[in-house]
């Protein structure tokens, strides 16, 4: 019996007002610069927020009642993989993730969790034969479990070290029977809430040591997918380890597991950090850590994580952008974690949340690929380092240049001319792009 019966397959329709339950920009089958729409943005559902998200927040209960929440533990379990790859189907998404406690219940030791996975897992498998999604990652929940109060690999408690260990052992050798092309490492609570009782040394050596062992177990069942971190700054430690792309990148690089992991970047992790999407997307795309991207946008009023959906016609343009010079994400995708607000609470407003958010990354693609052909921003920042193109500049580019020839150049010079940056007229030529797409 279908739990979404008031939907049918989604379709592109072009742009028509016809219904609100298909696709106005989102073609998979268009061509962008060679490539099909569905394989530039390669859309991933999050299983966490919409088949387990109820509508809770820190001051209210749920607002949404699932046709699967009349079920309790395995059989609810069961129910919402049944709801999942019927929504996979209807929607037409080719990805979903997951941790592994969004989809079964947790026992009363480490063994009996593993059980409840098994069965679900089984069931996935089952489903994924004659299904055309298949699992861009999964990943470990150690964050919600009181057993992870100071942690998991940055923990004080070597036990809850070794259970977190045990947990992504699993996660792994599940990665490998689903055939998940990455695995993420999410460390909801590796950071620290003070100093004043913590040894951050030792915490990062050993959150070092956990991945070195992940990428040793890797190569040991075969696992040949990308390993990725997500970065977040805050919340719900007052300071976590992979605060940015900067500053992950730099432990990366600083414990020799710069070889073996990219990242995964969050729209509202940039913004609780301080940083646009794009600046995050762009550091980690020039270091060669660009791996995959968590699509939602953050409320800019608020000061949490929002994880709405993403409808800003500028960030997902700006987004795209990068993700083409990039050359595409390559095992990595588009992945929807985002959650529809809890006073969407119908469940078509699963589908009209997602039509949303892959309509405005169709956009962001198509606008991207012409702002590249036209060269625009390529022009404008070739023109504002013309400097360095041609005589002292050339000379500092190319090494040439040390602190006497520069002092010999510029001491007797009188005028120095900049030119402006024309930060306004740029931002008016990305809208001109937007609004001739749309």
């Amino acid at each position: 019996m279908s739990v979404f019966p008031n939907v049918e397959k989604i379709k592109f329709e072009g742009k028509k007002l016809n219904s609100d339950l298909a696709f106005n920009y989102y073609n998979p089958n268009e061509k962008i610069a060679g490539k099909t729409m569905e394989d530039h943005l390669r859309f991933s559902v999050a299983y966490w927020h919409t088949f387990t998200y109820d509508g809770s927040d820190p001051f209210g209960t749920g607002t949404m009642l699932r046709p699967w929440d009349k079920y309790h533990g395995m059989d609810l379990a069961k129910a919402r993989v049944e709801a999942a790859f019927e929504f996979f189907e209807k929607l037409g998404n080719p990805y979903f993730c997951f941790h592994d406690r969004d989809v079964a219940p947790e026992g009363s030791t480490l063994r009996e969790t593993n059980k409840n996975l098994d069965v679900i897992i089984s069931m996935f498998k089952d489903y994924m034969k004659t299904s055309n999604v298949k699992l861009l990652w999964n990943t470990a929940n150690m964050f919600t479990n009181p057993r992870f109060v100071h942690g998991a690999a940055s923990t004080s408690n070597a036990d809850v070290y070794a259970y977190a260990a045990a947990q992504v052992k699993k996660g792994l050798e599940t990665a490998v029977e689903l055939g998940a092309e990455n695995y993420v490492f999410w460390g909801g609570r590796e950071g620290y809430e003070s100093l004043l009782n913590t040894d951050l040394k030792l915490e990062q050596d050993n959150l070092a040591r956990f991945f070195h062992m992940a990428v040793d177990y890797a190569k040991e069942i075969g696992f040949t997918g990308q390993f990725l971190i997500e970065p977040k700054p805050k919340e719900p430690t007052t300071h976590q380890y992979d605060f940015d792309a900067a500053t992950t990148i730099a432990f990366l690089k600083t414990y020799g597991l710069d070889p073996y992991f990219k990242l995964n970047l969050e729209a509202n992790h940039a913004t609780l950090a301080g940083h646009t999407f794009e600046h995050e997307i762009r550091v980690a795309r020039t270091n060669g850590f660009l791996g995959s991207l968590d699509a939602n946008q953050g409320n800019l009023l608020l000061g949490w994580d929002t994880d709405e959906f993403p409808t800003n016609l500028y960030a997902t343009t700006l987004t795209m952008y990068e993700v083409l010079k990039n050359g595409g994400l390559g095992s990595g995708g588009l992945n929807f974690d985002a959650k529809t607000r809890r006073t969407s609470f119908d469940t078509d407003d699963l589908f009209y949340s997602h039509i949303a958010g892959m309509d405005a990354y169709a956009i962001g693609l198509k606008v991207a690929n012409r702002l590249i052909e036209d060269k625009v921003f390529e022009n404008i920042i070739d023109e504002r380092y013309s400097s360095f193109k041609t005589g002292i500049g050339k000379d500092i580019v190319e090494g040439r240049a040390n602190f006497k020839t520069l002092e010999d150049y510029i001491i007797d010079k009188e005028d120095i001319t900049n030119k402006s940056g024309r930060i306004e007229k740029i931002k008016h030529t990305i809208n001109r792009y937007i609004l001739m797409e749309s």
